[in-house]
C-alpha cells in the first residue's frame, strides 16, 4: 500500500520511466525530479495520484498522458523543462480538479501576457507558479492534499507552541506554590524565635525577682553592705574600723 514515491535523481532508461508500473495504484505522491524524461509516455495508470513532481527534466510535450492516466491530479510540476508555446499545456483543460500548475525556469514563461494566457486557457487553476491571478501567494501547504491540516499545525511548529505554552504555565504554578511554601517557613521560624525570646526575658526577669526577695529577707545593714559591694563602693563602717587601727 504505497502511497508516496520519491524516485529524485534516479536515471531514466533512454529518457523514459522504467520500473514504475501499475502495482502501484495506490500512490497518491510521485516525484521524479532530474531523472533526464524526455517523456511521460511510460507513465502507468494512477487513479489516486494526486501530486507529480516532474521539474528539471527535458519534457516538451505528450502532456495528454496525464489526463488519460492520473485523472484526479491536482499538482503538477513542470519546472525546468522544455515547455515552450502555451497551446502545449492545452491538453491539461483534460484534469478538472487540477488546482496548481509549475512552470519555473520554462521557455513559456518568458511570453507576453503569459499569466493571463495560462489563467485563460485552465480555468480550474488557483495557482500558477505560486500565486493565484490577483498575485496573492499560495499557502505553504494545501488542506486538501495533506488531510485535514492538524499534521501541518505541529510541523510549523504551532501545536507545539501550545504545548510549550501550557508547560510554562504550569512550571509558573509550581514556583509560586514553591515560593508560598518558602514564605510560610519562614514566618514560622520567625514566630518560634519570638516565642524563644519571650521565653527567656520572662526567665531574666524570674530571676531579677528572685534575686529581690532574697535581698528582702536580708538584714537591713547586711541588705545595704551587699548593695554597696553590688555597685563598687565600700561601707563608711568598714573605713572607720580602718582608721581606728
Amino acid at each position: 500500500m504505497v502511497k508516496e514515491l520519491v524516485l529524485d535523481n534516479c536515471r531514466s532508461d533512454d529518457g523514459k520511466i522504467v520500473g514504475l508500473s501499475s502495482d502501484f495504484e495506490n500512490l497518491e505522491f510521485l516525484s521524479m525530479i532530474n531523472v533526464n524524461l524526455l517523456s511521460i509516455s511510460n507513465l502507468p495508470k494512477l487513479n489516486k495520484l494526486r501530486k507529480l513532481e516532474l521539474s528539471d527534466n527535458r519534457i516538451s510535450g505528450g502532456l495528454e498522458v496525464l489526463a488519460e492516466r492520473t485523472p484526479n491530479l491536482t499538482h503538477l510540476n513542470l519546472s525546468g523543462n522544455k515547455i515552450k508555446d502555451i497551446n502545449t499545456l492545452e491538453p491539461l483543460k483534460k484534469l478538472p480538479n487540477l488546482h496548481s500548475l509549475d512552470l519555473f525556469n520554462c521557455e513559456v514563461t518568458m511570453l507576453i501576457n503569459y499569466r493571463e494566457s495560462v489563467f485563460t486557457l485552465l480555468p480550474q487553476l488557483t495557482y500558477l507558479d505560486g500565486f493565484d491571478a490577483d498575485e496573492q501567494e499560495a499557502p505553504d501547504s494545501d488542506p486538501e492534499a495533506d488531510g485535514d491540516g492538524l499534521e501541518d499545525e505541529y510541523e510549523n511548529g504551532e501545536g507545539e507552541e501550545e504545548e510549550d505554552d501550557d508547560e510554562e504555565d504550569d512550571l509558573d504554578e509550581e514556583v509560586i506554590d514553591e515560593e508560598d511554601d518558602e514564605d510560610d517557613d519562614l514566618e514560622g521560624e520567625e514566630e518560634e524565635d519570638g516565642v524563644d525570646d519571650e521565653e527567656e526575658d520572662e526567665e531574666e526577669d524570674g530571676e531579677d525577682e528572685e534575686d529581690d526577695e532574697a535581698d528582702d529577707d536580708l538584714p537591713r545593714g547586711e541588705k545595704r553592705k551587699r548593695n554597696l559591694e553590688d555597685e563598687g563602693e565600700e561601707d563608711p563602717e568598714d573605713e572607720e574600723d580602718d582608721e581606728d587601727d
